[in-house]
């Protein structure tokens, strides 16, 4: 079936979602390899510092976000590997899924930033126009 899954992350309850059912679609294959990529947006980076907290308290925020994806795959004894990326997530996403030759590229169906998705289009929206295999978009 999916011997190669790339599911795209970032904190959000929908992401947590795609990862659950990532992990699900790669018990169903013996050997299945899970790639989890989660992409650090400079701009809302830049913003959480100015208007939060310091970049110590910020990356720590950042794995407390990670854990529960983590977990939907230790859970299910589903190997995987966490991959992080610098830049605005759609193309950085888009490029990662089409040059890793995957057979599933799972992410959730809204991020954490519904003003932006409204004025800019998701990137779930822009991810499912752009990459080349097979996507599941998890609601």
């Amino acid at each position: 079936m999916y011997k190669r899954i790339l599911v795209a992350v970032d904190g959000s309850e929908n992401s947590h979602r795609a990862a659950r059912h990532a992990a699900q679609l790669a018990g169903l294959s013996s050997g299945a390899v899970v790639e989890v990529l989660y992409v650090l947006d400079f701009d809302r980076t830049r913003t959480d510092v100015i208007h939060n907290a310091g970049s110590d308290d910020l990356h720590i925020d950042r794995k407390k976000r990670l854990i529960p994806i983590e977990k939907a795959f230790e859970q299910l004894e589903i190997p995987y590997k966490l991959v992080i990326k610098h830049g605005d997530p759609g193309p950085i996403i888009i490029q990662f899924a089409n040059s890793g030759e995957f057979d599933l590229v799972v992410l959730g169906s809204r991020g954490l930033n519904s003003f932006q998705e409204m004025v800019l289009g998701s990137v779930s929206h822009k991810v499912a126009k752009r990459v080349t295999g097979p996507i599941l978009i998890v609601k």
